[in-house]
């Protein structure tokens, strides 16, 4: 009584195949098997697969100058 025989394996298989029928079950197995190749190279893959590029320098600030900027650093030097 502890283990199944195969002819219990064998009963669950077709309840199983009756209940989902054949193409579903394909649909489903095709689709674990998609997931699972996925996964796998998203695993080993991602370092690999990308060509290693250096980073590109760092942008220089913007300072725009308007006529109605003022400059508070320069303002100061010349009040000394």
């Amino acid at each position: 009584m502890g283990s199944m025989s195969w002819i219990h394996w064998a009963i669950v298989l077709v309840v199983v195949i009756l209940i989902f029928g054949t193409k579903k079950l394909g649909n489903m197995g095709s689709d674990i098997g998609k997931a699972v190749k996925g996964f796998k190279d998203g695993v080993k893959g991602s370092d690999e697969d990308k060509p290693v590029t250096p980073p590109a320098p760092p942008a220089p600030p913007v300072n725009p100058v308007t006529p109605s900027t003022i400059d508070v650093d320069v303002k100061e030097k010349n009040k000394l």
